[in-house]
């Protein structure tokens, strides 16, 4: 039987969020009435207590449910399910990608239009270092970007993870494949695009074994940059703390990297950072290598 005052229900309307509005604490205060104790003194009550009673008593002969493995499928389904779910969350969210590649393609034109031409002459010592700085910067720059759009997909999908892994589904490994495996080929068409726009317009040589290299090492940076930011969103309880410890990161790897300390001034225990800037390190070495750098080999020995 109804309590008075409890609307009725409209036609085509919810039963789900009909049941929401009318158990509402405002509804409560409106009627002055207490559901809670209500439902306490009505026979249902009584009713469904001498079934909970009964049901939570184990029949005779009965064995305790016992489950082999917590997840319904192995190890590889799971990761495919993991993911297909994956990549369909990518596929429907172009806003993301697109800001991505908007932000690659500006990048590259920027630094390569700043750039311009700087290494089609390396006869001084400050073109070295120009292009030097144009590489480092360029492909910095493009991977810190990447890390800061990459951390609130990874935190929105944090809550659907913990739900899903709580029901079984699956384990927090095949999601984290899942989660790497999908972004490598968005990265690979983002360093090709990023990489074919700048190159040219720096003037560096068209050789396939350079450009190959080329392209090899900013991937890897990019990369893991991008890894980075969705580890530090995996280790931290909220995202601002994961955004205010990869800024940290940002600035210490900056520092650290080889390019505005040299490397042999770095304490040996701090030379892990310069992996920040391998692909610069590698044009340095065939920049010292080339004659036209005989004159000043001293001094770059300084300088890496």
């Amino acid at each position: 039987m109804a309590l008075p005052g409890i609307p009725k229900i409209k036609d085509g309307y919810n039963p789900a969020a009909w049941m929401l509005d009318i158990t509402s604490f405002s509804m409560e205060t409106n009627l002055n009435v207490d559901f809670a104790q209500v439902y306490h003194n009505s026979c249902l009550y009584g009713k469904y207590q001498q079934i909970i009673e009964g049901l939570s008593r184990p029949s005779t002969g009965s064995k305790d449910l016992c489950l082999d493995c917590m997840h319904s499928h192995g190890f590889l389904t799971q990761c495919m399910a993991c993911l297909w779910k994956q990549h369909w969350s990518y596929w429907r969210n172009p806003e993301h990608n697109a800001i991505r590649f908007l932000i690659t393609v500006t990048v590259s034109v920027l630094f390569g239009t700043i750039f311009r031409g700087v290494a089609l002459d390396l006869s001084k010592q400050q073109d070295l270092l120009n292009t030097l700085g144009a590489t480092y910067a360029s492909a910095l720059f493009l991977g810190f970007t990447n890390t800061t759009a990459v951390q609130p997909i990874v935190g929105l999908g944090r809550t659907v993870f913990y739900r899903e892994r709580s029901a079984g589904m699956y384990s927090a490994m095949p999601y984290t494949i899942a989660q790497v495996v999908i972004e490598i080929p968005y990265i690979v068409i983002q360093v090709q695009v990023f990489v074919l726009i700048i190159y040219p317009l720096i003037g560096f040589s068209w050789m396939l074994a350079k450009f190959l290299w080329f392209t090899f090492f900013v991937l890897l940076s990019v990369l893991y940059l991008t890894l980075f930011g969705m580890t530090a969103v995996a280790l931290t309880p909220t995202q601002e703390l994961a955004a205010l410890i990869s800024f940290f990161f940002f600035i210490l790897w900056n520092i650290f990297s080889g390019f505005f300390i040299a490397r042999p001034m770095i304490p040996l225990w701090w030379r892990c950072w310069e992996i920040e800037l391998r692909q610069s390190i590698y044009l340095g070495k065939q920049a010292r290598a080339s004659k036209s750098f005989l004159k000043f080999t001293s001094d770059l020995k300084l300088i890496f």
